[in-house]
């Protein structure tokens, strides 16, 4: 439940933070991993935490929390965020609420504090987390309707979509910092129904808009988790961009889904924005279709319906290349939203994950799957915007795109915001697209 941690009357006296459109108010403090500008390429990363346009050396600034115990301090020496998140959601709650009281305008701390703030421009992010294991789920019923309206017209869904939560084991090894670029795959291809394969770089290069949520604590092998207690084992969100080879993807996907046509690259956020930050902005479930089949009891609670989702906005830009070259800003070619377009919470993808017994380990990433609306210019992927490349988008300097080109930078920005509280933003996830190796 929100405390006193999301007052919306409440600054901080890092003046940057008290912007109205600042993503990191004092009311977030979302977690990171970075490098100061001048420290060695392989020197470890450091946790931090954003507030404005700066970022706080959670390691240095232990010294100033002498209310953390020293299994959190330790935790926080450490190169990635694993250690921290295993300490599960009361110690986060606990870290969160001393960094809210250091930061806060008035703090006697101030003065030993300011060293400890470098500028995000003048730092470098990493990977928050070292990830074991990568889960995608399928969870928008808008993006399944239209990628069935698109390969299988007049078909109805397959009957498992309203009965569970779908997903794939992704990749873990090649989810990347937001920044690297993304090379354009190979793969094999079908250029025209019943023609054979091709082998080549792919001419369908995709996005998808999504939301990444860090495991905390796990569970023991062989132990489900009920429902109820799901999202203590969620620490907290990133924006993540799971790109799609989508002609590959359609020549491999029969019959046990796709392969090389995801697993080449997914661009994470260096942002953990923890649910604690995030409960003045949770939203109920969507409601089930009428005719929809009653849920199994592991997928079903009134808690969850009421307020299992969060009312996250995601706004997506391209900027190619000749428009970089012009000086021409990235144009927004679609606003999403988690609670109006995904039909399953965060907790029914826990505990169905687990229901089979499975063990989720800290610092492990659930995908949300692609997050896309009904209206045109809300769907979070290329494949869907331009109905698979049928209605190619206009671009301001002229281009057009059916799919992405090389040069093509994808950025996708999130936030919250409602009435009463501090509008919170979960930072940008960017990569641009670069042109395939040779296989000569």
């Amino acid at each position: 439940m929100t405390d006193h941690t999301h007052a919306p009357d409440t600054f901080s006296w890092v003046a940057s933070a008290n912007a109205a459109d600042s993503d990191f108010p004092l009311q977030n403090l979302p977690l990171c991993v970075f490098r100061p500008s001048d420290a060695p390429a392989h020197a470890p990363g450091r946790i931090g935490v954003g507030i404005g346009d700066r970022v706080l050396d959670l390691p240095r600034a232990a010294l100033l929390l002498p209310e953390l115990p020293p299994a959190l301090v330790q935790a926080l020496q450490a190169p990635r965020l694993n250690g921290l998140l295993a300490q599960g959601r009361p110690a986060l709650r606990q870290l969160r609420h001393a960094v809210w009281a250091l930061l806060r305008a008035g703090d006697d701390r101030q003065v030993q504090a300011e060293p400890l703030l470098l500028p995000q421009a003048e730092v470098s992010f990493g990977l928050p987390c070292d990830i074991g294991d990568y889960t995608d789920f399928f969870a928008s019923h808008n993006h399944a309707r239209n990628t069935f309206n698109l390969f299988r017209p007049g078909q109805v869904f397959l009957p498992n979509f309203t009965h569970l939560p779908i997903a794939y084991h992704g990749r873990s090894s090649s989810v990347v910092e937001s920044g690297r670029p993304v090379v354009r795959p190979w793969g094999q291809t079908v250029q025209a129904a019943g023609g054979q394969p091709e082998f080549g770089p792919s001419r369908k290069l995709d996005f998808e808009v999504e939301l990444g949520f860090h495991v905390t604590t796990g569970n023991p092998h062989g132990e489900r988790v009920a429902l109820v207690e799901a999202e203590q084992f969620l620490g907290g969100v990133s924006v993540l961009n799971d790109w799609s080879a989508r002609d590959v993807q359609a020549f491999e996907s029969q019959p046990l889904g796709p392969f090389l046509s995801k697993n080449f690259s997914s661009s994470l956020a260096p942002w953990v924005v923890t649910l604690d930050a995030l409960e003045p902005f949770r939203a109920p479930r969507l409601p089930r279709a009428a005719d929809a089949p009653p849920l199994q009891s592991y997928l079903e609670g009134a808690l969850d319906a009421a307020r299992g989702a969060f009312d996250i906005r995601l706004d997506t830009f391209l900027q190619s290349a000749a428009m970089r070259g012009a000086g021409m800003a990235p144009v927004r070619i679609s606003t999403a939203c988690f609670a109006r377009d995904v039909c399953w919470t965060p907790a029914q993808m826990v505990a169905h994950h687990t229901v089979g017994g499975c063990n989720l380990r800290p610092g492990d990433l659930i995908g949300t799957g692609t997050i896309s609306g009904r209206d045109q210019g809300t769907e979070g992927s290329m494949l869907e915007l331009t109905a698979n490349g049928a209605r190619p988008l206009q671009l301001p300097d002229g281009e057009t795109r059916a799919f992405l080109h090389d040069g093509d930078e994808i950025t996708i920005t999130a936030w919250c915001e409602r009435e009463g509280f501090r509008r919170i933003g979960l930072g940008r996830c960017t990569a641009r697209i670069q042109p395939a190796r040779s296989h000569a």
